[in-house]
């Protein structure tokens, strides 16, 4: 059996796993930000393994395809139900000579043992990775091992749930006792690895994420379903042909709803954060007035963090009505004004544009960064977590 035979799958694999993994991204975010409140490095490497892992897996048994979908049936029935079948193919093929020791090392050149050797190995690292990262027992593993040789040999016995007209390789029940045994002993290898990595379960120890810094990653990753969102509500306000659709939307979706909700919309509340008022500095401490103005309207019921009504105001005014309203005013320009002014706007407005990347770029970059409309507005993100002693205080 060539190696070729497996390579030319594998490449495959390699080559369409970045797109797989920028699919995986957003899912990926979303639930280590929920359930973890922040991003493991070792955590995010392990679960990227398992991906390229599955489509190495996948595309193993699914390559190469036959020439047409309208493919013929095999010459042999599709399915061998005969256990440990392999055992007397070896025999029939094998060119070792009993009782000579030195042909002995042909057997491991030889088709029908490479193809029992490739079965094994195949779901190794699928035993490696259940057992190290979910910490599952040796029932689970059996189970789930045995569950995906069987989607594998379904999905050649069905030509790829009929994808193709006939099966295009055979069912093979020594294939899901191969791949089987390759899960346990991936089991049993994890076992002993695991001595000299990082136990996930303690991952998590020592973390606070109350002093975490919000990513920009984090902000964008919430920005995004935000942007969705409203845009939906912008395009329900045209049809009620509100006037001033835009500021209208922006206001109830960027102001009107993180007041109600503490600093929350629904994008910070699927990652788990929201704005609340920035820790005083001295200086911000000198300027008292500009402080109660911003902090007036935070709840009654005492919650410091919570934004004011004006800070909530600044903040988003600032960003929505100021930059990307500037911006719509230019798309969207009245009827009534100039041709000149229209071009002078437009100028300004690219300047105004380009200011803010290059401010966006900088701050991006920065250890501790502040954008100047969170600057103005005394207000930042904040990871939104409770601990475990927060959360049997309030039970």
């Amino acid at each position: 059996m060539k190696f070729e035979t497996y390579l030319f799958p594998i490449s495959y694999a390699f080559m369409a796993f970045p797109f797989a993994a920028l699919l995986f991204t957003m899912p990926f975010l979303v639930v280590q930000y929920r359930r973890h409140g922040y991003i493991n490095k070792v955590r995010a490497f392990v679960l990227y393994l398992l991906l390229l892992y599955l489509m190495n897996a996948a595309f193993l048994i699914m390559l190469p395809f036959p020439a047409t979908r309208h493919n013929p049936p095999l010459a042999q029935s599709p399915v061998q139900l005969v256990p440990f079948h392999f055992i007397q193919d070896i025999l029939k093929e094998t060119s070792v000579v009993k009782g000579e020791p030195s042909t002995y090392w042909r057997l491991l050149k030889e088709r029908a043992f490479l193809q029992v050797a490739f079965n094994v190995l195949l779901t190794v690292p699928f035993g490696m990775i259940i057992r190290y990262y979910f910490r599952f027992g040796p029932i689970r593993c059996l189970l789930l091992s045995f569950l995906l040789s069987l989607l594998f040999e379904v999905t050649q016995l069905t030509g790829i749930f009929g994808i193709f007209d006939n099966a295009y390789r055979v069912f093979d029940i020594d294939d899901l006792m191969t791949n089987t045994l390759g899960g346990m002993i991936g089991f049993l290898a994890a076992e002993w690895l695991s001595r000299f990595l990082p136990r996930i379960e303690h991952l998590d120890r020592g973390v606070d994420l109350s002093a975490k810094r919000v990513s920009y990653t984090r902000r964008g990753l919430a920005w995004m379903f935000d942007v969705v969102i409203c845009a939906v509500l912008l395009a329900v306000c045209h049809v009620l042909r509100i006037p001033a659709a835009y500021f209208v939307a922006t206001g109830l979706y960027f102001m009107l709803l993180p007041y109600l909700t503490g600093g929350c919309t629904f994008g910070k509340w699927l990652v788990r954060i929201r704005i609340e008022e920035a820790e005083p500095t001295e200086k911000r401490d000198a300027d008292a007035g500009y402080a109660a103005q911003l902090t007036r309207g935070r709840n009654k019921q005492g919650d410091e963090a919570r934004p004011g009504t004006m800070s909530i105001i600044v903040r988003y005014g600032l960003l929505y009505w100021g930059i990307f309203g500037m911006n719509r005013l230019v798309a969207f320009p009245s009827g009534s004004l100039p041709e000149g002014a229209r071009a002078l706007l437009a100028m300004l407005v690219l300047l105004m544009d380009l200011a803010f990347f290059i401010h966006v770029v900088i701050q991006v970059f920065r250890k501790n960064s502040t954008l100047f409309y969170e600057k103005l507005s005394r207000t930042q993100h904040r990871i939104l977590w409770k601990s475990a002693a927060s959360k049997s205080e309030g039970k």
